[in-house]
């Protein structure tokens, strides 16, 4: 892998032909932080005279850019992501899908996401955004028990997420999506099937699903350091999971990959486009992009990247070169983590061997020209990857 210590100005970004394409835009205002969460964010006080005006202004500039750079390939998936893209509102998350169109054309059948905390959204917003072309919304429940968001510091209360739901659904979003976290000190069981049960209940056809990790730096692993909460336990991780899996299947949802259930046809293609091997322009503060064999990340901080962009010059901090290896490596590691699985015609004689080793084991199963985790395997991707790939 080659870092930009050893390559000369910025990189030189193009895309590939044939590769699927998206966009992903980072949102990064939040109204408090989360205690577990160690993403690129900014409360108020940390903006430092930064705001949304601001930060939309940098980012028509950017979305220039990146299309003089890619060309006309047009965008299959869009993603606003953040942070709590809803801080924004209606109008200027209409606003955002508008720089875009400005500067790329959209696939007729293009998937337009939006990230949404519960709390931050009403009837109002959601019949602006589906006006706007946003086709799909991704809640952040994260969990239905008081006791379990108290944890988690989040804000909103347990009834709002399904609530919301309910809402994008009759502002005609056939695609809703709920975020849970599981494992958090505290939970119990029932605590989770509740949890599930809700966003069944909310007629969501989408649900993603973490185990609790405990990010250094972050308010949540300095409560961990105190003793003030006990860190999750893998065995309680594990079994939250089988339950997981065994509820959402039962309730029509299906895994497509390892933390993501979805009824057919309610999988989110952006993300798919990461884990099949899609490019994508990774725009806003410290967003995260990739085309050909490079893969780029833009200056964190909303002041530093607007600054960047008001000089007429990509907002990038840093980039690598991959390498074969490198690609290979990503390949697996992505690949195997969906349904439809690992094509064995990517591995070498001796991953083959070792696939084989691991079929035996009941951790992979061969189907056709592809390798699927078992349900077990699920449990041990990352241990499955690292014996794949030896």
């Amino acid at each position: 892998m080659t870092t930009r210590t050893e390559l000369a100005g910025q990189p030189q970004l193009a895309h590939v032909p044939g590769r699927a394409f998206g966009l992903y835009i980072h949102v990064p205002f939040c109204a408090t932080r989360c205690g577990y969460c160690d993403f690129n964010t900014y409360t108020p006080a940390e903006l430092g005279g930064a705001n949304p005006d601001g930060w939309l202004a940098a980012l028509r500039v950017e979305l220039r850019l990146a299309a003089e750079s890619v060309g006309s390939v047009p965008v299959q998936t869009v993603f606003v992501g953040g942070g709590t893209p809803t801080l924004l509102g209606g109008a200027g998350l209409a606003a955002v899908l508008g720089a875009v169109r400005d500067n790329f054309e959209l696939a007729v059948d293009a998937e337009v996401t939006t990230e949404a905390n519960p709390e931050s959204t009403s009837p109002a917003m959601f019949a602006t955004l589906r006006e706007a072309g946003y086709t799909r919304i991704s809640l952040g429940m994260q969990s239905a028990a008081p006791q379990v968001l108290a944890v988690l510091d989040r804000t909103h209360s347990p009834g709002r997420a399904p609530a919301a739901a309910l809402e994008a659904r009759a502002a005609g979003f056939d695609h809703v999506n709920i975020d849970l976290i599981y494992g958090t000190p505290g939970e119990t069981d029932d605590d989770l099937r509740r949890s599930i049960d809700v966003a069944v209940g909310a007629g969501v056809d989408h649900v993603s699903a973490y185990s609790l990790i405990v990010e250094d730096g972050t308010a949540l692993a300095r409560r961990v350091r105190r003793g003030e909460i006990a860190r999750p336990d893998d065995d309680v991780l594990a079994q939250r999971y089988e339950l997981l899996d065994n509820r959402l299947s039962a309730a029509g949802m299906h895994w497509y990959e390892v933390s993501n259930w979805s009824r057919a046809g309610g999988e989110c293609r952006h993300n798919l486009g990461y884990w099949e091997g899609g490019e994508w322009w990774g725009a806003g503060p410290g967003a995260h992009g990739f085309l050909g064999d490079t893969r780029w990340w833009n200056v964190k901080h909303p002041n530093a990247y607007a600054q960047a962009l008001t000089e007429n010059r990509l907002p990038v901090a840093d980039f690598e070169e991959l390498d074969a290896r490198d690609r290979h490596v990503e390949e697996v590691m992505l690949r195997v983590r969906v349904r439809d699985g690992l094509p064995v015609p990517l591995l070498d004689a001796d991953e083959r061997a070792r696939a084989e080793r691991l079929c035996g084991e009941g951790l992979l199963l061969a189907q056709g020209e592809a390798l699927v985790l078992t349900d077990r395997g699920r449990l041990l991707a990352d241990a499955v990857v690292r014996d794949l790939l030896g």
